[in-house]
């Protein structure tokens, strides 16, 4: 079955949940792709042409002057006058670092966010990154802020580097299948584009709802 019978295939299998489920693509890399090598490691995002379906929680951190127009975009402001006592506290930082999935920075806030949050946000691949748009202007106003928000709430994290297998969300149940499967489709060809190997790296793909099972698409 090609890729939109096969969305349609599994949300019609699915039991209703009373949850919104999302659409995620597993992908299996071969048994002899060697994570051991640096250049094998992938930390990207890709864009999803018709986004995730959902909102994912995006915090900002910048400094006085931002904070007002920051705070009417992003779901969490933090203050470059609070690092120092959010990095004191292990626990809240590590909460911080866990319950956001993407860091937005301005440009001057870079060199504490780095100091202070860089062990908690770096191990889990969340430093804002400037290849991304993760950095705003020091002088930015809220329509460039929301702009940027709009933008980030299409990438999804693609990060290999301990495990063969890995998953990728890639829309939701309430979404035309036929942009869900735009949205697969379009995410594999990009993955066969960037990982070391290309399509022969990858052992298997297959596609699931959140708790549903899954059918092999490759």
């Amino acid at each position: 079955m090609n890729l939109v019978e096969a969305v349609t295939h599994v949300k019609e299998k699915s039991k209703k949940r009373r949850f919104t489920q999302t659409y995620e693509l597993i992908i299996n890399l071969k048994k002899d792709y060697d994570l051991k090598k640096a250049e094998n490691r992938v930390v990207d995002y890709f864009e999803l042409p018709h986004g995730r379906g959902k909102k994912v929680k995006i915090c900002a951190i910048v400094a006085q002057e931002l904070e007002k127009p920051a705070s009417k975009v992003f779901d969490y402001v933090i203050l470059r006058d609070k690092l120092p006592e959010i990095a004191g506290n292990k626990r809240l930082a590590k909460k911080i670092a866990k319950s956001y999935y993407i860091f937005v920075a301005q440009a001057l806030v870079m060199p504490d966010i780095g100091k202070y949050l860089g062990k908690y946000l770096g191990p889990r691949d969340k430093m804002p990154n400037p290849k991304y748009g993760m950095i705003v202007p020091n002088n930015a106003l809220e329509e460039q802020l929301r702009s940027t928000y709009d933008r980030l709430q299409k990438l999804v994290r693609v990060s290999i580097k301990n495990h063969l297998t890995f998953g990728v969300p890639i829309g939701t149940e309430e979404m035309d299948p036929k942009l869900v499967a735009e949205n697969a489709r379009e995410f594999l060809n990009w993955l066969f584009n960037r990982i070391p190997g290309g399509r022969q790296s990858i052992g298997s793909v297959y596609l699931k709802l959140t708790m549903s099972n899954s059918i092999r698409i490759i």
